[in-house]
């Protein structure tokens, strides 16, 4: 997809990142590097967020420096050399002025000059340097990052700098999206309605899971979207009750409901959905009753969305509501028992990530966007049943950004199996 985020706006946040740098500083970011799946075949390059955050480039083996020393602020892009040969294989590498024109960048170097170049402003800070650089990492099994790398051969050349992870700065800037960035989820949104709406279609008692994402595929690739935000979820039956149920190989048969929970991207920015139907086109006197708490756990919990308010407010809301439910229907007789039922939390923030880079202990702002996910799982009826939007945090409280797509029961039922 064409990035449609101006270059200005790339310098804005570099010029906001710069800021917080201290003197005698460098914050280094890579690309990434195109990982092999075997022999000479490659997965699809996906970049560095934070890199793309600050660049706007999705290209790999690049390198972004920012210096800062005596109050002076240098940006240098690391492009790979042009090789005929090899463009004649893979295509050209990135250009200066493409470079220039997509990230606002001014100054460029080549990869094989980089090392030289941190060296020389390291020498210029007179030991008194110090490193930033994107040293995220989920979990201990994840496996080691050009950051990390560079990290233990920057320590081993110069005892006395000092490396530290940039990534408070980096979600800080993160979670306040600007309106460039709205729009990408926006139509990240827009996509993932049709695909549900296409679904839902195509959808008949004893359609395979598979058969569905095949729908979902084939919108999205209509919209030039390659790469998925996360793998989507099509679980049917009991398979609803597996939060992160993948497999999306069974049958879905005459009485079941189907959960989706999936998104498409815009230029790597993400839209979550999740949406539950019944195959059949009708749901059951049952399934109704459990999903009309789960819909009024969502309202309700969206309704509390306003600056100020935490994550784990907002999810105090969702579990009042689902307990309540839950008691009057009497599948639980106390208030402990609610996590049976109900085990995850009911929001993230969203934006270049699924769950996007942030700190969910900062209270909501003006421009986050979150999700609102209430669910119910019950495995003995084999109903899972979640419902999920995309909210931005406004300064009155919060637009849904997802509303478009249909989730009162009469709309839903309305749209099974109608294939225009």
């Amino acid at each position: 997809m064409t990035n449609t985020i101006h270059s200005i706006e790339f310098i804005k946040r570099r010029q906001k990142l710069a800021e917080k740098m201290p003197d005698h500083s460098a914050l280094v970011l890579f690309s990434g590097v195109v990982k092999t799946r075997s022999n000479d075949d490659k997965y699809l390059f996906s970049p560095n967020r934070n890199f793309y955050y600050l660049t706007g480039i999705a290209r790999s083996n690049l390198i972004l420096m920012i210096t800062k020393r005596a109050g002076i602020v240098n940006e240098t892009l690391f492009l790979q050399r042009p090789n005929e040969l090899e463009a004649k294989w893979t295509g050209a590498v990135l250009s200066d002025q493409e470079a220039k024109e997509q990230s606002g960048i001014e100054h460029f170097d080549y990869l094989d000059e980089w090392l030289e170049s941190f060296g020389v402003f390291v020498r210029r800070c007179e030991g008194k340097s110090s490193l930033y650089l994107d040293l995220y990492r989920y979990q201990w099994s994840d496996e080691l990052t050009p950051a990390d790398n560079f990290a233990e051969d920057a320590q081993k050349k110069y005892r006395t700098l000092q490396i530290h992870d940039a990534g408070p700065w980096l979600k800080e800037l993160r979670m306040l999206k600007s309106s460039a960035e709205i729009e990408e989820i926006r139509r990240a949104i827009t996509i993932t309605d049709e695909a549900i709406r296409r679904m839902w279609s195509y959808a008949r008692p004893g359609i395979m899971e598979y058969e569905l994402e095949a729908h979902y595929d084939f919108t999205l690739k209509s919209h030039g979207v390659r790469e998925l935000p996360y793998l989507p979820i099509i679980a049917s039956g009991v398979n609803a009750t597996i939060l992160h149920y993948e497999a999306n190989n069974q049958r879905a048969v005459d009485g079941d409901l189907v959960l989706l929970d999936l998104g498409a991207a815009s230029n790597y920015y993400a839209a979550d959905i999740s949406r539950t139907f019944p195959v059949n086109g009708r749901f059951t006197e049952r399934q109704k009753a459990i999903y009309q708490l789960v819909l009024e756990a969502e309202i309700k919990t969206i309704e509390a969305v306003k600056p100020g308010v935490t994550l784990s407010e907002l999810n105090d809301v969702t579990k009042q509501v689902l307990t309540d439910g839950l008691l009057r229907l009497g599948l639980i007789q106390d208030s402990s028992e609610l996590s049976k039922y109900y085990y995850h939390s009911v929001s993230h923030h969203l934006g270049l990530d699924t769950h996007d880079f942030s700190d969910y202990n900062v209270g909501l702002q003006p421009g986050m966007v979150i999700t609102i996910e209430p669910g119910l799982y019950i495995e003995e009826e084999a109903i899972g049943i979640r419902i999920e939007d995309n909210v931005l945090v406004t300064a009155e409280g919060c637009e849904i950004l997802s509303s478009q797509i249909p989730k009162e029961i009469e709309e839903v039922e309305m749209l099974i199996g109608k294939k225009e």
